[in-house]
């Protein structure tokens, strides 16, 4: 396990609880992700979510598609505690280590706001493809560059390090399905959603557990002058802006 996966896991694992009840954007695209996946034409295997979390996206497939028993794959033990999903279906994995057994010849491996917090995603991405049946589907959500823009922007005019989480590229995700196939689906998804201040977007992320790996903490006085920098709408709102990537893709 890498430091930066025991990071994760500890700030996650803390704020399990709040995470699974207040995550709200990661529910709505669970549930839009699962949407996508209701009526696809799965061949024999099994399906599993990766960084399954609390299980919203295994649950928001079976309200969809009840034929469908997922299995949730995590690093996170008392995020998977908090799944409606029996103990036999949950498996504690870290999937850096690449794809537990039960993967293999996989009728669909979803994942939905997981896969960024992965050491290397372009290189997990194809390790995923190379585990599915023929005819088998990788379904995926994920944040890229591009997020973000105006934390980093208060960061460059402030002169310090933006502890932002490094997201992967959004083209380069899809250049790593051709490889072995043509997405199906491939939509870019933008979302903004309004704080009262900065330090409010700050503090929802701690307590969601979402920062267990950023790059560092800025000191007092250098988050002070990040602060100050952080740029807001016309009504005094601080905007933070979400770039997604929803891909579906069959394997031939």
């Amino acid at each position: 396990m890498t430091g930066s996966s025991l990071d994760r896991r500890t700030a996650f694992g803390q704020a399990a609880a709040c995470y699974a009840a207040r995550a709200r954007l990661q529910q709505a695209l669970a549930w839009r992700l699962a949407h996508h996946c209701r009526s696809l034409p799965l061949p024999p295997g099994p399906v599993l979510d990766l960084g399954a979390g609390p299980g919203t996206l295994a649950g928001a497939l079976r309200r969809q598609r009840p034929d469908l028993d997922p299995w949730l794959v995590d690093d996170c033990a008392p995020l998977l505690r908090l799944a409606a999903a029996p103990a036999e279906r949950q498996l504690l994995w870290d999937l850096d280590q690449g794809l537990p057994p039960q993967a293999q010849g996989a009728a669909l491996l979803m994942s939905s706001f997981a896969l960024h917090w992965l050491a290397d995603p372009v290189a997990q991405l194809q390790h995923w493809l190379g585990h599915l049946a023929p005819g088998g589907w990788l379904a995926v959500t994920v944040p890229v560059a591009g997020s973000f823009d105006g934390w980093r922007q208060a960061a460059r005019r402030a002169g310090v390090a933006c502890t932002a989480l490094a997201l992967p590229d959004g083209d380069a995700l899809r250049m790593a399905v051709e490889t072995t196939v043509r997405p199906t689906l491939d939509r870019r998804l933008r979302f903004t959603v309004g704080y009262p201040n900065p330090l409010a977007f700050l503090r929802e992320l701690r307590q969601l557990g979402v920062q267990g790996q950023a790059s560092g903490r800025l000191r007092a006085g250098s988050m002070r002058r990040l602060l100050r920098h952080w740029p807001n709408d016309d009504r005094g709102r601080t905007l933070l802006t979400w770039e997604l990537r929803l891909l579906l893709a069959c394997r031939p």
